[in-house]
């Protein structure tokens, strides 16, 4: 048998096809046969406990899922795993699940299932599955049409910078730069973006990847941490990762325009490095400063599956799963034992970049599709990536062989304190009531190659649920003629001698599967509009008041700073015990702008998400990611933008709500060698939900509690601020949580 294993599998399916991760035929059974196996032909038998539907696949069920794979092939059949992950049960399997739980009913029992993607090693041919690891069995099996490409792997990116840096072809071409003896090149392979173009210059329609070279410091070239994108080179191979075949030797321009000039000599420039010995003297005036909780945290952790968490903090409760793709997702938000959210995750990520000239006009990552938040996930440290009293919570996902790969500390859980949540000083009496707004954080760390991203979910004491994303990491640098460095450039940064930092920006989706007190919710536009100047009604022109119009079609949705223009989820059919509103929550999203690539970019078809704030779908089963399923090389049709464009009616009271926040990342110097954080934040914040403020039985913020430090207790405070009124009158300061100073 051949191992592409043509004969036995159907064409792929149409997009149309694919129900929730299954591919379908029309009569809607499985296109492939299904097959069942048992510990008689070798693969894993099924575990011995029925695990819970929302939990994350633990290493037995990886393994299974992998071996039951292998069995549906010829002994020796060599697979190249990319994604073993949950498939998650299909909603309406789940609603019933979730609340017979809560109700401390038994529920009934629903199938665990794995959706499995995968080479055969060495080839582009390419598979996905389902697995049903309950019952032991492969349910579909797939082999996928052209144009679709699965992820990247750790283990391809070292594979293709080895085969590379050994092929004659780019030794020649390094030969040409005449780099200084010992100098110790290396490469950073990208995902290959499509430009839709197949001749003897261009090549997308194989999975390929585009491989930028850098030098480590030539005079410290052992230094493993050096930073080489100090010593970008103009040399770019393309290489295919399954066959490590070199595709060809891109020649990068390194001047103002298109034009590429044959490799010249390397020209020295100093190094730019950001690793703590390698600068001339750290800052010794900053005296420790310690996050402390002498009776330790106030969350509760329990596992509610082998590798799911179950969170309890104040009167919040939720589910904690971790996969491969999204990273960190939440499950079965309730605050006071109201429903909010029946699931929330960061969706997708692209950053498209601004460069037109070959072979920079490719550049646009996906690091969610592409390669994965939670494969990409980092080891936190205590005391290094989380403050004070942590809870580390560990994944386990799958390697390229289809055994399970051990995550440790992927997901930090801590309090913090976040300043005053609500004050209030009666000038009468001088009795100031002040409580400290507390959070729980839950955050992640993702390196994708050059660049991080800390990603966070925050949960507050008044309701509020906020996710966080910082940027930081180093830029992606290209080389630049050397007597360009103080020339402005039309494309990016001068950030440092020879070293040009290209014009991008990033895109966030955050993807809102909401159950705002229950099911059935509706998505509501909520805009401040100025009345008309009238003899009675507004006689001054000072009047204005609030337009509220339901969205009841699925599509895309923008921002208006001038009319305050605010998206709000809300449930019709719960109201208000004090106004009789319907109970809801809004999204406070951070203005951008919107994709700057044309509609006609493949930049834009592939990012299906990035060209409006907001998008409202009606929910479908399969629909997780706003950039699509695989979006290596993708050509667009297959994401949110897509799925909006249905125009489904939303009034059955089922919509999915996508919200889009990012950056125009235009460099800085002060970006390099490694950027300062930029933060981000999208709110969700309760209207109408409570009958008051739900923070008002936090207890008070006191001194004898905080125990804070007076630093200048010697002096006479109050002299000095003579004739200042401090929440109180004739200069006398204001009483503080029951203390003076408190």
């Amino acid at each position: 048998m051949t191992l592409n294993g043509d004969a036995k599998l159907p064409e792929a399916a149409t997009p149309e096809g694919r129900v929730n991760g299954i591919t379908k035929d029309t009569n809607g059974a499985p296109t492939a046969a299904t097959n069942d196996f048992t510990t008689t032909n070798g693969s894993p038998s099924p575990p011995a406990y029925q695990s819970h539907p929302l939990g994350p696949l633990s290493r037995g069920e990886i393994a299974q899922s992998s071996g039951l794979i292998r069995a549906y092939w010829p002994a020796g059949t060599e697979c190249h795993f990319k994604v073993i992950t949950l498939l998650e049960p299909a909603k309406a399997q789940l609603i019933p699940y979730l609340a017979a739980e809560r109700a401390g009913q038994s529920p009934v029992d629903i199938d665990r299932r794995a959706f499995v993607v995968y080479y055969f090693k060495g080839t582009h041919n390419l598979h996905e599955a389902v697995v049903n690891l309950t019952q032991n069995k492969v349910e579909s099996n797939v082999k996928l049409g052209p144009f679709i490409h699965a992820n990247g792997d750790g283990e391809e990116l070292v594979a293709v910078e080895k085969a590379l840096l050994a092929h004659p072809d780019v030794q020649a071409e390094i030969a040409k730069l005449k780099l200084p003896d010992g100098a110790e090149v290396v490469a950073d392979p990208w995902i290959y973006g499509s430009d839709g173009v197949k001749d003897g210059k261009f090549y997308d329609d194989k999975r390929v990847m585009q491989c930028f070279l850098y030098m480590r410091d030539p005079q410290n070239s052992s230094e493993a941490d050096s930073c080489h994108y100090a010593f970008p080179l103009p040399i770019s191979p393309v290489v295919d990762p399954a066959t490590l075949e070199l595709i060809r030797i891109d020649i990068m321009p390194t001047g103002l325009d298109e034009k590429v000039k044959a490799v010249q000599p390397w020209q020295p420039v100093p190094p730019s490095e950001y690793i703590p010995e390698a600068q001339p003297q750290l800052r010794t005036d900053l005296k420790p400063l310690r996050v402390v909780q002498p009776e330790g945290a106030s969350f509760a952790v329990e596992n509610f599956s082998e590798m799911g968490k179950l969170l309890r903090w104040q009167k919040w409760n939720f589910k904690v799963g971790f996969n491969q793709r999204e990273g960190m997702v939440l499950y079965d938000v309730h605050y006071d034992n109201k429903p909010l959210f029946y699931r929330l995750s960061l969706s997708d990520m692209s950053i498209p970049y601004a460069d037109p000239r070959h072979p920079f006009h490719r550049k646009a990552a996906f690091d969610l599709g592409d390669a994965g938040a939670g494969i990409m996930a980092n080891n936190l440290q205590l005391g290094c990536d989380c403050l004070g009293s942590i809870y580390y919570i560990s994944g386990v996902l799958s390697g390229s062989d289809g055994q399970p790969v051990d995550m440790p500390n992927v997901i930090c859980v801590h309090e913090q304190d976040a300043g005053i949540g609500w004050k209030h000083t009666n000038y009468r009496t001088n009795r100031a009531v002040v409580v400290r707004q507390r959070e729980l954080v839950l955050q992640t760390i993702l390196t994708v190659s050059n660049y991080e991203y800390i990603l966070s979910f925050i949960f507050n004491t008044a309701g509020d649920v906020t996710y966080e994303a910082r940027a930081t990491g180093i830029l992606s640098t290209q080389p630049l003629d050397l007597d360009l460095t103080t020339t402005p450039h039309p494309y990016g940064t001068v950030v440092h001698p020879g070293v040009l930092a290209g014009f991008h920006q990033h895109f966030f989706s955050l993807r809102i599967d909401p159950m705002i007190a229950g099911h059935g919710n509706s998505i509501i536009c909520d805009e401040a509009v100025p009345l008309p100047r009238d003899a009675k009604l507004n006689p001054h022109g000072v009047g204005f008041t609030v337009k509220h119009t339901e969205i009841d079609t699925s599509g895309g949705y923008d921002l208006d700073a001038s009319r305050n223009r605010v998206y709000r989820i809300l449930n019709p059919a719960v109201r208000n015990p004090v106004n009789g509103a319907a109970v809801g929550y809004k999204v406070m999203v951070p203005p951008m702008q919107t994709i700057l690539a044309d509609t006609d970019s493949f930049h834009y078809k592939r990012a299906e998400f990035a060209d409006r704030s907001i998008y409202v779908t009606k929910y479908a089963e399969g629909e997780l990611y706003a950039g699509g399923l695989y979006t290596n090389q993708s050509r667009g049709g297959t994401g949110v933008r897509s799925w909006a464009d249905r125009k489904d009616t939303l009034r059955a009271g089922d919509p999915v709500m996508w919200v889009q926040f990012g950056i125009n990342h235009i460099p800085r110097v002060e970006d390099f060698p490694v950027m300062p954080v930029e933060t981000l934040r999208v709110m969700l914040r309760p209207v109408n939900f409570f009958d008051k403020n739900p923070a008002l039985d936090v207890p008070p913020s006191t001194q004898a509690v905080n125990c804070s430090v007076a630093l200048n207790r010697d002096e006479e405070v109050a002299g000095k601020m003579q004739g200042l009124s401090v929440g109180g009158v004739n200069g006398k300061l204001a009483e503080c949580c029951g203390t003076h100073g408190g």
